[in-house]
């Protein structure tokens, strides 16, 4: 499926946020002309898919009324997708999913995996779009108070089977599926740590593997005290690098210059065919036989 999330390989998915409340964005995307130009430089950064979301799913943040979410996007869902790159709808809510798919939105990414709402996976089936199921307790508004397990990953592994069952039984096709742990949500920091350090667990569902760690809160500690929320962009894009050679097959993430950046050198490292790396950096960086 060219453009969308392989099953081999590494592609990167670039964050647009078109809400006055993200996490990490605020309101720098709101107005249609400054999110499509962002998702331009983000392309030209090094993206291969823009998500693109109109609700914020930082953890307390108050739902948003679905037709105040299409409002929001579906001008830059057109725009972006009209210029030929490949859109990922980030939302909850089946009516907004099927408007952006209409618009040309490619991809769904839901972030509670059909849980919120249960038409979800019949739009998805229904239009032949790729799906990115991922995993949430509870709501973003009380999300942290699930954030209690005796065994994350195996937890997190037999929730996910369930929900992919739900999602092949509605008619979705399983080579459409994409599987996100959802760091953060729902999980406190020692759950983050724990499932990284496990994806063989999650690889082992048979799905590809999308992860979206990027400016999270648990990277925090990583950096001096007072440090910004762009300052989290260098842990990120070492983990990203990390990740890649682990395999995991999308990134979703806030600065795709320095996200690709690591995977180039990743690629670099690597015996040719490594993780197929190539796939997602090849025509960005050209190494010379005097280097």
């Amino acid at each position: 499926m060219p453009g969308l999330i392989p099953s081999h390989g590494t592609v990167i998915v670039g964050v647009l946020n078109v809400t006055p409340d993200s996490f990490s964005d605020g309101a720098r995307y709101v107005r249609t002309s400054a999110a499509v130009r962002h998702a331009h430089e983000l392309m030209r950064a090094g993206a291969d898919i823009i998500d693109i979301g109109g609700e914020s799913t930082r953890p307390g943040a108050a739902p948003v009324d679905p037709r105040l979410e299409a409002a929001r996007i579906l001008p830059v869902v057109t725009a972006v997708a009209a210029a030929g790159i490949t859109v990922s709808v980030d939302t909850m809510h089946a009516t907004t999913a099927r408007a952006a798919l209409h618009a040309g939105a490619r991809i769904v990414n839901d972030v509670s995996g059909g849980l919120a709402d249960p038409d979800m996976h019949a739009v998805v089936a229904e239009s032949g779009a790729q799906y990115i199921l991922g995993h949430l307790r509870g709501t973003p508004r009380t999300m942290n108070e699930h954030a209690h397990y005796d065994d994350v990953t195996a937890e997190l592994a037999a929730e996910l089977s369930q929900r992919i069952r739900a999602a092949c039984a509605a008619g979705i096709e399983p080579s459409r599926i994409v599987v996100d742990p959802g760091l953060g949500f729902a999980k406190a920091a020692e759950h983050n740590w724990t499932l990284l350090r496990n994806l063989s667990a999650l690889t082992a569902l048979g799905h590809p593997l999308m992860v979206g760690a990027s400016r999270k809160r648990f990277l925090a500690p990583l950096l001096p005290p007072g440090a910004s929320m762009a300052d989290r962009d260098l842990p990120t894009a070492l983990l990203s690098a990390l990740l890649a050679e682990r395999g995991v097959n999308a990134l979703r993430v806030h600065d795709v210059t320095a996200t690709r950046i690591a995977l180039d050198m990743v690629r670099f490292l690597l015996p040719p065919g490594g993780m197929g790396l190539e796939r997602a950096s090849s025509g960005r960086v050209e190494s010379s036989p005097h280097s």
